[in-house]
């Protein structure tokens, strides 16, 4: 099968090769056949070497939906033809962290996929502990509408839910980038109160405001940040932050903007180690919470999908097959025609 294959002993690093079909390794695997799939940041950033972690030789990409064509023996809610998203974190629901609903941090398991073993921007893909990794989509939802259900919705809903966001409260996002546009969508199931969307890409910030995700938008520049929203909270700073953008300036912005008491909730992935400025932030009392997302809301994310409620589809900038993924690689790492996100289909 074809397979997009990192090495970084390679010149290029990425090519699109031969690889052979997975098999069944275990007795709760399920082997998947890719339908669509999507490039995260996370897989420039393995590229680009600032995940040291990530296994050499594999193929990437963790965010997908597809068909399931075998199951392992103890695999039991699902069947053969069934049409799934999947999870980008591969999880036992057995373990301490994932019995606490953490399964970021399972202890089998974690951000496996396109990571240390075999990923997605492929033909079939092997889903370890498949009763926990896979969500049944609605018949009514598209694969284009499930594609991000595993990963980045998972995570702009992940940074909504640890803001704790109360019923009239304004929130700002911080980055308009896939993350903060899910982030974005997903605080609105929570508060009737105002969205605030910053960022320096101003397309973005109109996409966002067309889309009806921001109810008003800060470009830092253009206008201080710090201003607009003390002009827009009556001086107190936003109710709570999330933080998509995951730079030193965009990180600084979270504590500058945020009232006291405050709740910060940081998403993104950084690329540098920062520094808390606690003697400036002394006395504002701000909680800060961080992660990587645990995407264990998959199949309340598809129900509100199928009602309408929340959508992620519009992401999608352009459309490529497999045999053009380098070329998609290059459409969105450089942004091209302004591109959120691209979609592989097989």
């Amino acid at each position: 099968m074809k397979a997009l294959v990192y090495n970084k002993d390679r010149i290029p690093v990425i090519e699109l090769i031969e690889r052979p079909m997975p098999k069944i390794q275990e007795f709760r695997d399920a082997i998947v056949k890719v339908t669509l799939s999507s490039i995260c940041t996370s897989d420039i950033h393995i590229i680009k070497g600032f995940v040291p972690s990530a296994a050499n030789n594999i193929i990437l990409g963790h965010e997908f939906v597809g068909e399931i064509v075998e199951l392992g023996d103890g695999v039991k809610n699902f069947k053969t033809g069934d049409r799934v998203a999947v999870n980008c974190i591969t999880f036992c629901g057995e373990c301490f962290y994932c019995k606490k609903g953490y399964i970021n941090n399972c202890e089998k398991g974690g951000w496996q996929l396109g990571h240390r073993i075999d990923g997605c921007q492929t033909e079939y893909v092997r889903v370890p502990f498949a009763d926990m990794g896979l969500t049944k989509i609605p018949d009514s939802v598209t694969d284009e509408e499930a594609l991000f259900t595993g990963d980045i919705l998972s995570s702009g809903y992940f940074g909504t839910e640890l803001c704790e966001i109360e019923q009239g409260e304004n929130v700002a996002v911080i980055g308009a980038g896939p993350v903060g546009m899910c982030s974005m969508s997903c605080a609105k199931l929570f508060t009737n109160g105002k969205i605030i969307a910053i960022d320096i890409d101003q397309y973005r910030l109109e996409y966002a405001k067309r889309l009806g995700l921001a109810d008003y938008t800060i470009n830092p520049l253009r206008e201080s940040v710090k201003l607009r929203i003390n002009s827009i909270t009556e001086r107190r700073g936003v109710d709570k932050v999330i933080e998509c953008a995951g730079t030193k300036e965009s990180f600084q912005i979270t504590y500058e903007i945020a009232r006291n008491h405050s709740i910060i909730a940081i998403v993104a992935m950084y690329e540098e180690n920062l520094t808390l400025p606690l003697p400036s932030i002394y006395g504002k009392n701000l909680i800060f919470k961080t992660g990587g997302v645990d995407a264990i809301h998959c199949k309340k994310l598809l129900d509100l999908i199928s009602q309408d409620k929340i959508s992620a589809d519009f992401l999608i900038s352009k459309t490529f097959s497999l045999d053009e993924i380098a070329e998609a690689y290059r459409y969105f790492e450089n942004r091209m025609g302004n591109c959120f996100k691209v979609a592989i289909k097989n």
